[in-house]
């Protein structure tokens, strides 16, 4: 039968979230939404007999930068160039832009092949922090602060994303904040997932502010236990979370092709999503 390539619908969206859910990625309840916010046409899939049978994000964050993700085909529908086809429709749709993905290890030489470049790796902590402390003031980000937000976040970020923030900082996701004597020095967001809560993003000036802002999620996650995706650059800040009790698991790869994004990555404890970036 035909392949049809074209931009998926909200429900579509949801349907590939559903799919990441079933290869193990734990994403977040109600992620659908706030996915697409950031881009509504981000999202393409490859359709067959009117059945979806591959998807991909591939999210533009203005001209200039872009991301791919949930990059998926149906198990039963694997081999048959559904997989191949929406990877080509997605990178064709970001262009010239320099583009990031996390990839898994298995899949690393094949996007070098592909152009990009690794820029560093991440690790996934889980588990319950035991006995962490933090020493800084933190409290709920609130709806007239988001403009701060947004500009904190720039510095932290390759592009501006204030649709898709707008959303990722709602109710029921925890949104906390630590300000200092020159204005907000971090921030950082839990959702429920299907298995316990991830942070991110988790960005804050320095490791005892980030600290802080974990302690705070951590008070606020009813006990149960919390993933982050952590940059292995930040040394000091893992070998507190393995020595609160957090394990180290699987492991992905920061790429880019077509240049290397300007923000500033010692601000980064806690990338935002394997599937935006």
């Amino acid at each position: 039968m035909p392949r049809t390539i074209r931009t998926l619908t909200a429900s579509e969206v949801e349907t590939l979230v559903e799919w990441a859910a079933g290869e193990g990625w734990n994403p977040g309840i109600g992620d659908a939404t706030a996915l697409r916010a950031a881009d509504p046409e981000g999202f393409v899939g490859a359709i067959v007999g009117g059945e979806m049978v591959a998807g991909i994000s591939a999210v533009a964050y203005g001209a200039e930068f872009g991301f791919i993700g949930l990059y998926i085909c149906r198990p039963d529908r694997r081999g048959e160039g559904h997989g191949k086809a929406v990877w080509d429709a997605g990178m064709a749709r970001l262009g010239d832009r320099i583009v990031g993905l996390d990839g898994v290890a298995e899949q690393r030489a094949n996007y070098q092949h592909k152009g990009f470049v690794p820029a560093y790796e991440t690790v996934r902590f889980s588990g319950r922090p035991a006995g962490l402390t933090g020493g800084r003031e933190i409290r709920s980000v609130e709806a007239a602060e988001t403009a701060e937000i947004l500009a904190y976040d720039r510095q932290c970020f390759p592009a501006p994303r204030e649709a898709f923030l707008r959303e990722w900082l709602r109710p029921p996701r925890i949104a906390m904040m630590s300000t200092g004597s020159t204005g907000l020095a971090g921030y950082g967001v839990a959702r429920r997932c299907r298995e316990g809560f991830k942070v991110g993003p988790l960005f804050a000036d320095d490791m005892e502010t980030a600290l802080a802002l974990m302690v705070e999620l951590t008070g606020r996650t009813a006990g149960e236990a919390l993933h982050i995706d952590v940059p292995a650059t930040q040394i000091g800040f893992t070998a507190v979370l393995q020595a609160v009790g957090m394990v180290p698991g699987f492991t992905t790869t920061r790429m880019y092709r077509g240049g290397k994004p300007g923000n500033a990555p010692s601000k980064v404890f806690g990338i935002t999503t394997l599937e935006l970036g």
